[in-house]
């Protein structure tokens, strides 16, 4: 069977669960501390500027200090929509000294920067240094004996002097690895706590940003229907009716051959086999096709039994790692059914890859499909296989779609679909 169950796969799913959140959550405390060092450089040119105003100097630099705010703070915000946040750009800052301190968005900026100069860069740092300490105290013992004689290796208040003492060390890196597996996620959500409030969109705001993000959605759904029409159309019209186009001339054959003087019955019953035989045939291409446009098995076996069979299915080995509770929206579950598909038949034709893993996971309001290999990788959206038709999909949801392909791979398709009923 090309799924592999692993032993345990209780222990095993929580394990890598917890290092994709840890891992996750590291990403995002590495942004933010790199969005709030140019906080910190920014507040002190905004206190210069300050300072400025009171001789007069400084009113003259007061615009081009508020729009640098503001796109910083659009960059913080771009980054916060990428973690899973619904937030969107704040627009230009408005013309005039006084009427863009006046802008309540701009206040909100002006609060937000310091907060997140000092807050936000403290806890980027702790975030960053945590796996950091982890892995220099973990790996000790392999590298400590190649260190030179007049070189000091010795980490914290110890000196190591032996195996005992730099065993010593790996457990204390054992303890920073538990220390950033348990206080990541937290740390990243307390980063991320001042910008959700304070950069985001207050009421009244004008959504003309959204309400086009939504219109390019709606030709996206647009676009995918008549993509899926011309599909279905092509799968009848070359199949199907094929099939039946010949059931009936097979059974016109078959006709003429009984009213044929001194007619063979051997020949008329090769004939009605053969139509019959076309029949069956076009019989289950139309099945096919019904399948294609709502597939029974999610309705048979929900979102986690289609997709393992998917996996069973698909030539390479997958690991499959499925975690949704409840039931989706039918529309939603169609369209992680055909990314599933698409993506694994990419895997089979494309990557070369010896392995594959497929994750469905339900996060809240949010279902995460992610199909990893370790194929070649240089998949382009761009350049067709099946991935512009995915993308099509995923935004008629208003869903993301995240494509990660190194040349030389590995090559992962993370798709992230809106599922609240």
């Amino acid at each position: 069977m090309p799924v592999e169950p692993p032993e345990n796969p209780s222990a095993l799913s929580a394990l890598r669960r917890g290092t994709a959140t840890t891992r996750a959550a590291v990403t995002r405390l590495g942004g933010g501390l790199g969005t709030s060092f140019l906080a910190g450089l920014l507040l002190v040119w905004v206190v210069v500027v300050g300072v400025l105003c009171v001789v007069g100097i400084g009113l003259l630099l007061v615009p081009g200090a508020l729009r640098t705010l503001r796109r910083l703070g659009d960059r913080e915000r771009e980054r916060l929509r990428r973690n899973r946040s619904t937030m969107l750009p704040a627009g230009p800052v408005p013309s005039g000294s006084r009427a863009a301190v006046r802008d309540a968005a701009v206040r909100r900026e002006l609060l937000w920067l310091p907060v997140h100069a000092t807050w936000g860069l403290l806890l980027g740092l702790v975030g960053v240094l945590l796996p950091v300490y982890a892995l220099r105290d973990l790996s000790f013992p392999l590298w400590w004996r190649v260190v030179p004689a007049d070189v000091d290796a010795s980490p914290w208040w110890w000196t190591v002097d032996g195996w005992p003492s730099a065993a010593a060390v790996a457990l204390l890196g054992l303890g920073w690895a538990a220390l950033t597996v348990g206080t990541s996620p937290r740390l990243a959500r307390w980063q991320a706590a001042p910008g959700l409030t304070l950069l985001a969109p207050p009421p009244g705001t004008d959504l003309s940003l959204r309400v086009a993000e939504l219109s390019a959605t709606r030709a996206a759904a647009l676009d995918a229907h008549v993509a899926e029409l011309r599909r279905i159309e092509r799968s009848l019209h070359d199949g199907a009716q094929n099939r039946i186009v010949g059931v009936t001339v097979l059974l016109g054959a078959a006709r003429r051959s009984l009213n044929r003087p001194g007619a063979d019955p051997a020949t008329t019953d090769e004939l009605l086999e053969r139509a019959q035989s076309a029949a069956e045939q076009a019989l289950a291409e139309l099945r096919s096709v019904v399948r294609g446009i709502l597939p029974p098995v999610l309705e048979d076996r929900g979102l986690a039994g289609a997709v393992t069979g998917l996996a069973a299915a698909c030539p390479v080995p997958c690991h499959v790692e499925v975690d949704v509770p409840g039931r989706c929206p039918a529309s939603v579950e169609a369209t992680a059914y055909f990314v599933v598909a698409e993506a694994l038949t990419n895997v089979a034709r494309h990557s070369g890859a010896r392995s594959a893993t497929l994750t469905v996971r339900r996060r809240g309001a949010e279902l995460l499909v992610r199909v990893t290999d370790d194929g070649r990788g240089g998949a382009d959206a761009a350049a067709g296989s099946g991935l512009s038709g995915m993308l099509h999909r995923v935004r008629a949801h208003d869903g993301r779609l995240e494509l990660t392909s190194p040349p030389g791979g590995p090559t992962e398709v993370e798709v992230w679909l809106p599922c609240a009923s």
